[in-house]
């Protein structure tokens, strides 16, 4: 069990602003590497036994997210003749920024409300999902305020001692919508 995952250091936030990084974190192999080295740094020997994958595989996304600054090697270590990459995230929270960088498009087929609900089918059929949706007709700061407390509560979650058998998944979001509201009362 690891106190305060991970164990090595890293940002608390990085924005991705290159298309790269944003196509980057939408497969899902990758956001599965990402995910477990929250826990801790790890080489491609030991992330490919834990998804049960390739090592050449493995070792094609670890460079692809390496080449898009999302991960880094933390620590290395001499194993008989080759010395052994230990690879961390460089931050805890990656998140996509509202402008892209100058010239560029950022890919529109990402999605962490479809990977959390393809992650969560199988707990929604076991009675195991725990979730709501709300909706609420507030100012554009508002919800800008409600989103750093979300964020913080985020983070929070992702600094929790790593323990039991089970990993949860834990999706948040705020959004603008479409929803009707009331004529405003005069």
């Amino acid at each position: 069990m690891v106190d305060n995952p991970p164990d090595y250091e890293l940002a608390d936030r990085m924005a991705l602003t290159r298309p790269a990084q944003v196509r980057a974190v939408g497969h899902p192999l990758r956001t599965t590497i990402l995910q477990l080295l929250h826990e801790r740094a790890a080489t491609v020997t030991e992330l490919a036994t834990a998804v049960g994958r390739p090592k050449s595989t493995v070792a094609h996304h670890v460079d692809v997210l390496a080449r898009a600054d999302l991960l880094r090697v933390v620590r290395t270590r001499k194993v008989r003749a080759i010395e052994e990459r230990f690879y961390g995230r460089t931050a805890r929270m990656f998140y996509v920024a509202a402008e892209p960088s100058a010239g560029e498009e950022m890919p529109t087929d990402f999605n962490d409300f479809a990977v959390a609900a393809q992650e969560s089918a199988a707990a929604f059929e076991q009675g195991r999902l725990w979730g709501f949706i709300r909706h609420a007709r507030i100012s554009e700061d508002q919800a800008g305020e409600f989103w750093e407390r979300i964020a913080h509560l985020v983070d929070e979650f992702e600094r929790l001692p790593r323990s039991g058998e089970t990993t949860y998944g834990f999706a948040v979001g705020i959004y603008p919508t479409e929803h009707p509201s009331l004529p405003t009362v005069e």
